[in-house]
């Protein structure tokens, strides 16, 4: 059975609402401040969980990744869904910095960091022509993510408090990327359309490792991303403080802000993956790159 473009969509879906939890992580400025005043820390060391959570989630994102195709995105998902919601579980006992670094910043990014990859996977194999829109589109859900997250989270501490709100959000993480996973599978040879086969077999751009490891552009870009995503999570990290201290937000308005952000990142990396279908991936990346130049200079 060959699955039509619109059926093969509900992949896109799927990999968004389980990026969506994952891409939690970035409403950690909103839970900042009530850290802090629970467990009497700094805004320095209320920083280290969310520090330790990029180091463990970067590290095991490749070593997951080799695992994907032997054991499936399907059981991937379900593994790490599963490590994702322990990590916040185990946050809510934590009654010192060093123990939430631990459950949050350890487990909590083990657990993102093999989920990660699959999703992804999953969309660029179902739609091969176009790799990067379909990635993109299905990455705009890590991006979106504070957009809903945010927002909640917010509420939920005003209303439970710190503690409780990393149960009712490990519960929800867990219910949701558990039935989102289910469905996600790699397609067979009878479902690829005869367009999609024939241009793969003759114009695939797939490489194995040991080239890519031997390739000094591999390096580079491994260098600019590393900068790049390394220096924009540490600025989500401490937004709301940030928004609150210096600009002089509430609470409610420095939780929109983040919200805010969501939206454009979460926007722009479908289109970015567009434009990578269009033209080059190198000019691409000098677009982007060129873009977070400009912006930085004006803030």
């Amino acid at each position: 059975m060959i699955l039509k473009v619109k059926q093969r969509t509900i992949f896109i879906f799927l990999g968004v609402i389980i990026y969506m939890c994952l891409g939690s992580v970035y409403s950690w400025s909103i839970f900042r401040k009530p850290l802090e005043e629970l467990l009497n820390i700094s805004s320095t060391e209320s920083s280290l969980p969310y520090m330790t959570f990029l180091i463990f989630y970067a590290l095991s994102m490749p070593i997951a990744g080799n695992f994907i195709e032997k054991y499936g995105p399907r059981n991937i998902t379900l593994f790490g869904g599963m490590i994702v919601s322990l990590g916040w579980f185990l946050s809510s006992f934590a009654n010192s910095i060093e123990m939430l670094t631990i459950t949050y910043g350890v487990i909590g990014g083990i657990g993102v960091g093999i989920v990660y990859g699959a999703p992804m996977a999953v969309s660029a194999r179902w739609f091969p022509n176009k790799k990067g829109m379909a990635v993109g589109l299905t990455l705009s859900g890590f991006g979106l993510s504070p957009f809903v997250t945010a927002p909640i989270s917010r509420l939920l501490i005003e209303h439970f408090g710190v503690v409780s709100s990393f149960r009712i959000l490990s519960a929800a993480f867990l219910i949701i990327i558990l039935i989102f996973a289910l469905p996600l599978r790699f397609p067979n040879e009878e479902e690829e359309t005869e367009e999609n086969v024939s241009k793969n077999k003759s114009d695939s751009s797939d490489l194995p490792l040991k080239k890519v490891l031997k390739n000094r552009n591999f390096y580079i870009l491994w260098i600019c991303f590393a900068i790049g995503t390394f220096t924009g999570l540490m600025a989500i990290g401490i937004s709301s403080p940030v928004a609150q201290e210096i600009v002089g937000l509430n609470p409610t308005m420095s939780a929109f802000s983040v919200a805010l952000f969501a939206i454009f990142n979460g926007l722009g990396r479908p289109v970015f993956g567009v434009i990578t279908d269009k033209i080059k991936f190198k000019q691409t990346a000098i677009i982007s790159f060129g873009l977070i130049i400009i912006a930085s200079t004006i803030m």
